[in-house]
């Protein structure tokens, strides 16, 4: 058999070659052989759903001729008897980086001044992370180490993608044959097109968040259309590369569950439906995953298990990050059930070996063999347009089989040879099945029994004698080693090694007195065995936890529903004229306030008692940093295109702590790093929902300018050179931006005005983001909040808005804002500022604690705000504070914090006052809200216990509960054997202005 198997490698090697060459000279003589080659009596997987057993596979020049039961064997080919084997079709990955070049960065350390411009020399994109021009087929070059390492795992075809930067150009599809040139093994030279939200090596400054990165890649595609379209557009090799690559499917990378939504979202903007490849979270957000249409791949790198053995190590560990250690292996299975459409890939896995026995742990969590096949084999196929060439076993395919010694999913099997493009490869052998029972003589040892039982592949050892031992045994080939203590109580072993000699056994060894003796084991009967099994016969899954929801801490297995609620006999602050009513009732319906007033009635309606306590409409967040992946692009100084709305983390754990301190309604802001920054989200508390539903519905936009320290880099390192460097730069940065505005919206105006002839030989303006949102705010379409202090800085934007058209909302911080509220009330601008901040910098000197009453006594409308984690949730104490310092009025105060702010943002027609009509965002406090003993017992949005002081020491005990479990889970699987991390050091995720990293999501989930 290893005779006609070597022969039937030389001719497909050899044939394979010749064919797929003939533009290639060569330096000798030619082989013409065919390559034919059947392969008979086997099971024959010619697709996931298709199963033939006692078949034929016949091959010729690296090709799939014909396959069934019924198949006549040509003259001349090459047989081999696969009797008792099994062959699928070759495994197809879609997302590695075979053959391709390491990506590389060089960027400078911290200290090293940034690089405004590319690079790049060439008619390129003006950002070196936009690179579509990357052809992986030009890069590509045969592996023979990853070509083996992959072929290991049963595949034959993968697509490799060239993992560097936002816009990545195009992958190519290739064989794993390694025993040919490039150009032999490329299956399709661009298969797919690859992004990503990752600058890669990209050395430049811009972007340097992930709003910028989604920026960025908006305007690609605007750019690129732009210069499709414009017939005396600029020569740009990427914008008409990247026009190219859209073409083919769209492979998009992501790192989480929230990117993928990102991802999506931009490619509903542009009418693209990407490929996802995820990071293994997706499970935790199906619905939202469902809803994009986008196929998955998914990475089998499940996370071990953290070490928890330490109490104070296991306090570390959040419980996201265990429930995700227990639940990822089901993410396969609970996608698929959804109706999603996956695939795999190995390419996450810091160790390859553990593709198949993490594939069969996902089977074992609920995802059915034929999917798993179906999702490594004919779907990889049919999303890259190639299930004409890979990924089933049909006449013309090309000859990339697997040949297995049983079920592929089953924990028995061995992958014992591969093919690829008709070339055998070799992976394994049968091992020799030496199981049975043995006498064991030694000299001057007493005869004992052997028996060897377990598989074939993992035998395992007792030896029955004076009493029963367990044991170790290893076979390599004929070669055997065992060892075993010479009884119970000892722990002194005896070691042999040796050979097969026929069926038996013999060899030489050493006791423990370290004397050698010959020793000899006589086969004396077969093992009763279990026939070997043609399926996976997996173990249980464990019993998981369910998913909550949003998946962290204090997250709900359902979240709360609407309900009609009557609040009775409470002090009611109605923010209206009726002023703060006594014995009053509030009652909630359909998500409005219904009515307010006295002795209320209203049938099935839920009724909480109100005596001695307080209602009050929901805190309002007007400057918060809270719920975001990054919270500045400040590499330049005009970045308009970005938008909060991109980066919201509707996981941060700040949106549940701060409904526990009567928070409802929040406005996400840009920091404060450069002139004018990125475009707000304003969202609502609601815990629990996806970021699209937390944003405020049909809010006006907002958008955030700064002035000062910060946006002059006053205390950046002396290698910054990002203009401005002074205040003066400042106020030209405004000028120049607003010019630029203006002259782009004419250039529109111009255009739209031609008829549709004169279009038609017109090209149309490029259409600009940054410029784009500049417009909205000279068409009240967009509105500003500007970061400030210093009243002069004040006094100049008021002059800039005035000399250039546009209108300032709301000076934020303005803690000099006493000194120019004659000046904010004349121009109608609002200030939101902070209660009693001073003297944290230079700027701040002239702060004072009364700023908020003189603004509001001067007819300001004028709020509280944050601009902190921690301080957002006790914003009514941060108003108090102006009934102390100041003489404000405790009605007066507690607008500063829901109506005020509500009217800055333009929602006081929806929020802000318990109104009829308006939303419910209500508060039930213990005490006088502005009592630094107030807490709230219920927080609504929307008329939705969000928050529930009693549900949440209920949750506190259930949290421990599931802590508890999943530490004990943990804890056995350690004590199985189970691979174990330390738990890792956690980084705050609460950001502020001035912080200019990208505010990752933290990194426990395994990408």
């Amino acid at each position: 058999m290893k005779k006609i198997l070597t022969i039937a490698a030389c001719l497909a090697l050899g044939a394979g070659h010749v064919m797929a060459q003939e533009t290639f000279p060569r330096n000798g003589v030619y082989d013409e052989r065919s390559g034919l080659v059947a392969l008979t009596n086997a099971t024959i997987h010619t697709d996931y759903k298709t199963t033939i057993s006692n078949a034929t596979l016949l091959i010729r020049n690296g090709k799939v001729e014909a396959v069934g039961t019924g198949v006549k064997v040509p003259a001349g080919a090459v047989t081999i008897d696969a009797k008792g084997k099994h062959i699928y079709p070759g495994l197809v990955d879609m997302f590695t980086g075979y053959g391709m070049p390491e990506v590389k960065s060089e960027r400078g350390g911290w200290g090293s001044p940034p690089q405004m411009e590319s690079k790049k020399q060439g008619a390129y994109s003006w950002n070196q992370a936009i690179k579509p021009e990357t052809n992986a087929v030009e890069l590509f070059k045969v592996d023979k180490k990853q070509a083996e390492e992959m072929r290991k795992l049963g595949f034959g075809t993968v697509l490799a993608v060239h993992r560097d930067g936002i816009a990545r150009g195009t992958a190519t599809l290739v064989t794993l044959a390694d025993n040919k040139r490039e150009n032999e093994v490329v299956v399709l030279d661009k298969a797919a097109g690859a992004l990503s939200f990752d600058k890669g090596s990209s050395t430049q400054d811009y972007p340097n968040s992930l709003m910028g990165s989604i920026a960025l890649l908006r305007q690609t595609y605007l750019d690129a259309q732009w210069n499709t379209q414009n017939p005396s557009r600029e020569q740009n090799i990427s914008l008409t590369a990247f026009t190219a690559a859209n073409k083919y499917p769209q492979i998009f990378e992501v790192d989480s569950k929230l990117d993928i939504l990102r991802a999506d979202k931009v490619g509903d903007e542009f009418g693209k439906q990407y490929i996802i490849k995820g990071g293994g979270d997706e499970y935790q957000m199906i619905k939202e995953i469902k809803a994009s249409n986008a196929p998955i791949i998914l990475s089998l790198n499940f996370p071990d298990a953290y070490n928890v053995e330490d109490p104070f190590d296991a306090r570390r560990v959040p419980l996201e990050a265990m429930k995700h250690w227990e639940m990822a292996p089901a993410n396969a299975a609970l996608l698929n059930k959804a109706g999603v459409t996956i695939a795999f890939t190995a390419s996450d896995l810091k160790d390859k070996k553990d593709f198949l026995p993490n594939l069969r742990k996902a089977i074992q969590y609920g995802l059915s063999e034929e999917e798993a096949l179906k999702a490594l084999t004919a779907t990889p196929a049919k999303l890259l347009n190639a299930d004409s060439k890979v990924g089933s076993l049909n006449k013309g395919m090309l000859a990339n089989f697997i040949v297995t010694s049983g079920n592929l999913f089953a924990a028995d099997n061995i992958i014992l040879e591969n093919w690829v493009q008709g070339s055998q490869y070799k992976i394994s052998e049968v091992p020799s099945d030496y199981r049975g029972v043995y006498t064991l003589k030694m000299p001057q040892q007493p005869d004992r029994k052997l028996m060897i039982s377990g598989t074939a592949e993992r035998p395992e050892l007792k030896v029955i004698g004076k009493d029963t031992v367990s044991g170790k045994i290893t076979f390599n080939g004929n070669l055997v080693t065992l060892s075993f203590n010479k009884d119970k109580k000892s722990k002194e072993s005896i070691r042999l090694s040796g050979w097969l000699q026929d069926k038996n056994l013999q060899g030489e060894g050493q006791l423990p007195d370290a004397s050698t003796v010959k020793w000899t084991a006589t086969f004396s009967e077969a093992m009763s065995q279990k026939a070997k099994s043609d399926s996976t016969k997996v173990a249980k899954a464990p019993q998981l936890g369910n998913i909550i929801y949003p998946f962290r801490a204090y997250g709900q297995n359902e979240l709360p529903k609407q309900e009609t609620i009557l609040i009775k006999n409470a002090t009611v602050w109605t923010n209206e004229k009726e002023g703060k009513l006594e014995n009053a009732d509030v009652l909630i319906k359909n998500g409005k306030i219904a009515k307010v007033g006295k002795n209320l009635t209203e049938n099935g309606a839920k009724i909480v008692d109100g005596t001695g306590k307080h209602v009050t409409p929901g805190i309002i967040d007007e400057h918060s940093h809270i719920a975001l992946n990054g919270v500045n692009e400040g590499t330049q100084s005009v970045t308009a295109e970005v938008r909060m709305a991109d980066v919201v983390n509707s996981d941060d754990i700040n949106i549940y702590r701060q409904l526990a301190g009567g928070v409802t309604t929040s406005q996400l802001l840009h920091g404060s790093a450069n002139p004018i920054g990125g475009q707000s989200a304003i969202i609502k508390l609601r815990w629990g929902k996806s970021p699209e539903e937390l944003m405020v519905e049909n809010a006006d936009g907002f958008i955030k300018f700064a002035l000062g320290e910060n946006v002059k880099q006053s205390n950046r390192n002396n290698a910054n050179i990002r203009f401005p460097q002074s205040r003066m730069g400042v106020e030209q940065v405004f000028v120049d931006a607003f010019q630029r505005a203006k002259e782009y919206e004419q250039s529109w105006k111009t255009y739209n005005s031609l008829s549709k002839r004169e279009k038609s030989k017109t090209p149309a303006p490029r259409r600009d983001l940054e410029l784009d949102a500049l417009v909205e705010i000279l068409n009240d379409k967009r509105f500003i909040t500007c970061h400030s202090y210093v009243q002069s800085e004040i006094n100049m934007l008021m002059q800039v808005a005035d000399e250039m058209g546009f209108k300032v909302n709301t000076f934020t911080h303005i803690l000099e804002g006493y000194k120019v509220a004659d000046k904010m009330k004349e121009r109608g601008i609002g200030g939101s500022t902070f209660s009693d901040w001073w003297a944290y910098k230079m700027e701040v000197k002239d702060a004072i604690p009364q700023n908020a009453g003189l603004m509001n006594q001067l007819g300001v409308v004028t709020a509280i705000n944050s601009d902190d984690a921690e301080m957002a949730r006790r914003l009514n104490q941060e108003a108090a504070k102006s009934v102390k310092y100041a003489g404000v009025s405790e009605e007066d105060a507690l607008k500063m914090v829901t109506l005020n702010p509500a009217k800055l943002l333009h929602l006081d027609d929806r929020m802000g006052s318990i109104k009829a009509g308006k939303d419910a965002d209500v508060v039930l406090w213990n005490d006088n809200p502005l009592s630094i003993y107030a807490k709230p017992l219920k927080t609504f949005v929307d008329g939705i216990a969000y928050y529930d002081l009693e549900r949440d020491e209920q949750m506190r005990e259930e949290l421990e509960k599931e802590r508890m479990r999943l530490i004990q889970a943990m804890l056995n699987a350690k004590t199985g054997g189970a691979r174990t991390q330390a738990p890792a050091m956690r980084r705050a995720s609460v950001v502020h202005c001035e912080d200019v990293e990208h505010n990752e999501e933290e990194s426990y989930f395994a990408h």
